[in-house]
């Protein structure tokens, strides 16, 4: 299976929805996974297990507090609630960097790593448990695995993007996940009422013989 990467885009961002995500938070997960999956990785694999995570519970919980360079809360982070904190504090990063953990899903720090790298002008390398993922905004190097958490991850500049992973221009996801994330997209579907069904059947009311 392949699918364009709008396709992948417009479907995360309503599973995210569906997830219970607020929609601007749910439009960053959505480009997160687009460019995953614009840089061979499974951004669609990353998020369903996400949103089986936090689902039913208050994302506000899976929240950074951003007051200094180490950053947790009491249970695990979100990696959209702290990739978006992460990408309005690109020159603290250049100053430092920044601590946090545990996360679920730390490969979607990467797309977030990758705006601040466009921003910098610099490489930012996102790490966590054995495994190092660099980016200068474009590219991608990922070394090591794809965890589904880690107790802690690092982010700030270092890193090279030699032999990065390929570019994409179709995505071809977990059919698992990406029919995860189909049925989360669907909880954003308002149900049908007796009219819409009697409309999307043609069926004609007016007296007009």
């Amino acid at each position: 299976m392949t699918l364009s990467l709008n396709e992948i885009e417009s479907t995360a961002k309503k599973a995210a929805r569906g997830g219970g995500y607020p929609w601007g938070l749910a439009e960053e997960a959505a480009s997160a996974t687009r460019w995953l999956h614009s840089n061979d990785l499974d951004g669609c694999a990353a998020l369903a297990s996400l949103l089986d995570r936090v689902d039913g519970q208050e994302i506000a919980s899976w929240s950074p507090n951003p007051c200094n360079n180490v950053w947790s809360v009491e249970g695990m982070l979100c990696p959209i609630a702290a990739g978006a904190a992460i990408s309005d504090r690109a020159q603290e990063i250049a100053e430092s960097e920044i601590w946090l953990g545990p996360i679920a899903q730390p490969i979607l720090l990467a797309p977030f790593a990758a705006h601040v790298a466009q921003t910098l002008k610099k490489t930012i390398t996102v790490r966590y448990d054995d495994t190092e993922a660099s980016t200068d905004g474009e590219k991608i190097r990922l070394s090591g695995v794809c965890p589904k958490a880690s107790s802690w991850a690092w982010i700030g500049i270092n890193g090279s993007v030699d032999q990065p992973n390929r570019k994409r221009h179709r995505a071809r996801p977990d059919a698992a996940a990406w029919n995860a994330l189909v049925t989360y997209a669907h909880r954003t579907y308002a149900p049908a009422t007796e009219e819409s069904r009697l409309r999307g059947a043609g069926a004609g009311l007016s007296d007009n013989d």
